[in-house]
C-alpha cells in the first residue's frame, strides 16, 4: 500500500495504545499523542499516576481510555489490549514502554525483568497484531535504552533485556512488513522528568548525576518530551520508509568513550 506524501505528523484520530505510560517518558508520550489529535489508551499499575496522566491527555484530544494493568501478567495484557481496542474502536499504534528497571544480579530480578521488559512487549504485540493489521499501516514502537548498546555493569538484567528489545524490533519488522506494519524502537539515554530517578539525583547533587551529565555533549540530561517527539515521528507517516530500526535519543551520550 502506498503512503500519501505528507508534511505533518498527521496523527489526528489515530488510536494509540501505550503500555506502561503512567509517568515519566510514558506520560510524556501519551500527552504528546493526545495533543497531536490522537486518541490514547494508557495503562500502568499506579492509579494516582494514571489519573494524572489521563487528566493531562484529556486537555489534548478528549477523554482517554486508561486502566490498571500489570504488564508482567500475560492474561492481564490480553484483557487490556482487548478493552483498549474496544474503547478506541481499534488500534493504529502500539507503544511498549514498560520496564522493571531491574539492577540486582539475582534470579528473581532477572525473571521480573524478563516478564516486564521483554515478554510484556511480546505479549502486547501479539494481542494487538490483529487490530493493527485491520487498521492498515499499523505501527509498533518499543522503548529500549542506550544500555542495550553498551556494557551495563551496574544493571545487567536491564541492559540485557533492552538489548533483546532491539533484536525483537528487527525480527518483528521483517516478519510483519508484508502486513504493512512498521516496527521500530527508541533508545533513550539519561532522561529526567518530575519524580524521576535522575531528577532526585540532581536535587542532591549526586556524583552519579554529575558523571552522567559530563558524558553528554550538550551538557545536560534529556527530557521525557524529547523522547516523546521521536516516538511521534516514528508513529507518523513522516517515517513511512523506516522499519526495523532503533533510534538513539541521547544528546550524544553514547559518543563519549
Amino acid at each position: 500500500m502506498e503512503w500519501p506524501l505528507v508534511d505533518t505528523l498527521d496523527l489526528a484520530g489515530k488510536r494509540v495504545v501505550l503500555m506502561g505510560a503512567s509517568r515519566s517518558i510514558g506520560r510524556a508520550m501519551a500527552v504528546a499523542f493526545a495533543r497531536n489529535g490522537a486518541r490514547v489508551s494508557v495503562c500502568g499499575r499506579d492509579a494516582e499516576a494514571l489519573a494524572e496522566t489521563a487528566t493531562e491527555c484529556a486537555a489534548g484530544s478528549g477523554k482517554p481510555h486508561f486502566a490498571i494493568c500489570d504488564v508482567s501478567d500475560a492474561s492481564a495484557i490480553e484483557a487490556h489490549i482487548g478493552a483498549a481496542a474496544e474503547a478506541l474502536g481499534g488500534i493504529d499504534v502500539l507503544v511498549n514502554n514498560a520496564s522493571a528497571f531491574a539492577r540486582v544480579e539475582e534470579d528473581a530480578e532477572w525473571e521480573r525483568a524478563f516478564d516486564t521488559d521483554l515478554m510484556a512487549a511480546v505479549r502486547a504485540t501479539r494481542a494487538a497484531l490483529p487490530h493493527l493489521e485491520r487498521a492498515g499501516n499499523g505501527v509498533i514502537v518499543h522503548v529500549s535504552s542506550i544500555s542495550a548498546l553498551k556494557p551495563t555493569p551496574g544493571a545487567l538484567p536491564y541492559g540485557a533485556l533492552k538489548a533483546a528489545i532491539v533484536q525483537l524490533t528487527k525480527s518483528q519488522a521483517f516478519n510483519w512488513g508484508k502486513l504493512g506494519i512498521r516496527v521500530n524502537s527508541v533508545a533513550p539515554g539519561s532522561i529526567t522528568a518530575p519524580g524521576h530517578m535522575w531528577e532526585k539525583r540532581r536535587e542532591r547533587n549526586d556524583p552519579a548525576y554529575l558523571a552522567a551529565v559530563s558524558k553528554i555533549v550538550f551538557g545536560r540530561l534529556g527530557t521525557a518530551e524529547e523522547v516523546a517527539d521521536v516516538t511521534l515521528f516514528l508513529a507518523s507517516p513522516l517515517s513511512r520508509w523506516i522499519t526495523g530500526q532503533t533510534i538513539v535519543v541521547d544528546g550524544g551520550q553514547t559518543l563519549s568513550p
